[in-house]
């Protein structure tokens, strides 16, 4: 049996995880599009996965999507330029910028949120609720 064969019958973690992270993606964009977030790409979602409504300092998005600031920078641009997210001095620290959702970028967090609850509510009804909060806990355990 060739590797093709041994992985189609048995895939790794990077397939299997591959085949997660597409297919949440794939559903959590396609929704959102039929609700009038169309102009948003994958990519964007290493920002927008993280955004607060208090706002976070874009050192820490850069932190928390794991990517160089030139990156993160750059998505920020881009949502800044189409509405969903705004550059606003931190009260903190007036040298500083937060970045924050606008309404509309709230509004995009809000339908993200129930579109990956609903995702999750389905996985636990395929696999039990025990089984899916095991696998959850173990899937945090390992990317730690």
């Amino acid at each position: 049996m060739g590797r093709s064969a041994r992985k189609a019958e048995l895939p790794d973690l990077g397939m299997l995880a591959t085949r997660l992270l597409f297919g949440l993606q794939g559903e959590l964009f396609r929704i959102s599009a039929e609700h009038g977030f169309g102009d948003l790409r994958p990519q964007h979602g290493a920002v927008l996965a993280h955004l607060d409504e208090d706002g976070l300092r874009q050192n820490e998005l850069t932190r928390l999507a794991g990517r160089n600031k030139q990156t993160i920078g750059a998505i920020l641009d881009e949502l800044e330029k189409l509405g969903y997210v705004e550059r606003v001095p931190d009260p903190a620290d007036r040298r500083a910028k937060l970045v924050m959702p606008t309404g509309r970028g709230l509004e995009l967090m809000r339908l993200s949120d129930r579109i990956v609850a609903d995702i999750e509510n389905r996985y636990a009804q395929k696999v039990g609720r025990e089984d899916y909060e095991a696998f959850l806990r173990t899937l945090r355990a390992i990317t730690d």
